[in-house]
């Protein structure tokens, strides 16, 4: 069973989030699209983490993350009106972000598009159906260079 949001784009965090106004009720929210994970935009534990983890300057991780974040901004209007799909059971993150895949106002998910062009990598951290489709896709985009990859090997 799955939960549909109509919602409204009003401003964007990052390369895997944003945050929307619910169509209906005017409630404002931030959204963590599912299964994807673009490098963070700032200097946090995170960035620390991924720093030794992938064996990378933080400001090298910080320029793909604005990378991301403005592919993502390329993808969707401020405005737009778009469906937010959650997954049952999975609702909502740690933080208390709303989770779910953005489904534009054309038909396509954007949470598919940064996989597939390569400005995120798949998150497996929090389970959604697409994982295993995401890692295939992220996969072909490494393979072929796309976005990020084409400037780095992992991120």
């Amino acid at each position: 069973m799955t939960q549909n949001i109509i919602l409204k784009v009003k401003r964007f965090v990052d390369g895997d989030g944003l945050i929307a106004e619910d169509y209906l009720t005017k409630r404002e929210f931030e959204i963590r699209l599912y299964g994807i994970d673009a490098p963070e935009m700032t200097y946090c534990n995170k960035i620390k983490n991924d720093e030794k983890a992938l064996q990378m300057p933080a400001a090298l991780l910080i320029k793909l993350g604005y990378l991301s974040f403005n592919f993502l901004k390329d993808q969707v209007n401020l405005g737009d009106i778009c469906t937010l799909v959650q997954e049952e059971n999975n609702l909502v993150d740690k933080y208390g972000r709303s989770l779910g895949y953005l489904i534009l106002d054309d038909g396509r998910s954007l949470n598919e598009i940064m996989i597939r062009e390569g400005y995120a990598k798949p998150y497996s951290n929090v389970f959604c159906k697409m994982l295993p489709l995401y890692q295939e896709w992220s996969l072909e985009a490494k393979i072929t260079s796309k976005g990020l990859f084409s400037l780095v090997s992992k991120f």
